[in-house]
């Protein structure tokens, strides 16, 4: 079998989900690991090729570059970087900037002869997906997408960059009243915070202005300053003890009706243990589908709402005809 050629950009969480999504698909392999920690990376991969993150690979042939980065100060800078050089798939979650994200890469994709896969995981990714769906499958329906409770990786990654803070986590909470409503028929106009609240555990440097803290990460856009959002400070302990899985999930629900009044609720549910490791898999399902969208001539920048089930997975054509319809 001919395999794909996958090189990770970043070893975190989400690069050490990757590398063990690979293990399970027999039509991929790692070939290369790109970090700003070459040295450290290299005493856990002992027999893989491992550069730093501005370096070149030296001859190796890569067919996708995955970037496990996180979406505030990593993928809008090395979107772009690796663009230019590798067909690429990434997690770019920050909803508001998708739009211009995509026109970036879709320019660079088209200029470079690559393709470019963005804002792949649950959500964005999966949940975009079921969003469409049931909007087509139930017309003039209302929608509504409910996020935890559970940790997540993009706000806990802004939170860290907080000036004085060592380390976060940041707990998505739905409000439990906001989805009885939906779940009974109820197609209310919600705010954000009607429907979610955030909880974040911090470790603060010592000495540090606890109270600009909590300012200034409550009072980030995109991430935070639509909800209530309460912060805790913790030690380092209580943080490695009590929040060191990074468990999440969601649902979609959409709401209409058909025909003479009766009433339809579609609801998609992820439940996941680890956020990072599903988030991985999805990664590696959509490397391929960039690779094979490559091969077959395609050019630019796609998110899964334009790709084929049938690039995404690793059965043939005949085989989902006959074991998945």
């Amino acid at each position: 079998m001919e395999k794909i050629n996958i090189a990770l950009v970043g070893y975190g969480n989400v690069g050490r989900g990757v590398e063990e999504a690979l293990k399970l698909n027999a039509d991929t392999e790692l070939v290369a690991v790109l970090t700003r920690r070459p040295e450290q990376v290299r005493k856990e991969l002992n027999d893989l090729p491992v550069f730093h993150i501005d370096e070149k690979p030296g001859d190796i042939q890569i067919d996708v570059a995955i970037l496990c980065g996180g979406s505030k100060e990593d993928i809008p800078v090395q979107g772009p970087k690796f663009a230019e050089r590798f067909n690429t798939v990434d997690s770019f979650d920050t909803h508001a900037e998708i739009p211009s994200y995509f026109q970036k890469m879709d320019s660079i994709a088209k200029e470079r002869g690559h393709v470019h896969v963005i804002s792949t995981g649950w959500d964005p990714g999966i949940f975009s997906l079921m969003r469409v769906l049931c909007d087509a499958f139930l017309p003039q329906s209302k929608q509504y997408t409910f996020w935890g409770e559970g940790i997540s990786q993009g706000h806990s990654d802004a939170a860290r960059k907080v000036v004085d803070v060592l380390d976060a986590r940041a707990y998505t909470i739905p409000i439990e009243q906001a989805v009885r409503r939906v779940r009974t028929g109820e197609t209310p106009e919600f705010a954000k915070r009607e429907m979610h609240k955030r909880m974040v555990y911090a470790v603060a440097e010592e000495g540090a202005d606890i109270e600009r803290i909590r300012r200034d990460i409550a009072a980030m856009p995109h991430y935070y300053d639509d909800y209530d959002t309460e912060i805790v400070f913790i030690s380092k302990e209580d943080m490695r003890k009590n929040h060191s899985k990074l468990p999440h999930g969601g649902f979609v629900l959409t709401s209409g009706v058909t025909g003479e009044g009766n009433k339809q609720i579609l609801e998609y549910r992820c439940q996941l243990e680890s956020n990072p490791e599903f988030t991985a898999n999805v990664l590696v399902a959509c490397a391929r589908a960039a690779f094979r969208l490559s091969m077959d001539g395609y050019r630019g920048a796609f998110t899964m709402l334009d790709i084929a089930p049938r690039y995404l997975s690793p059965h043939s054509a005949e085989t989902l005809r006959k074991s998945f319809m």
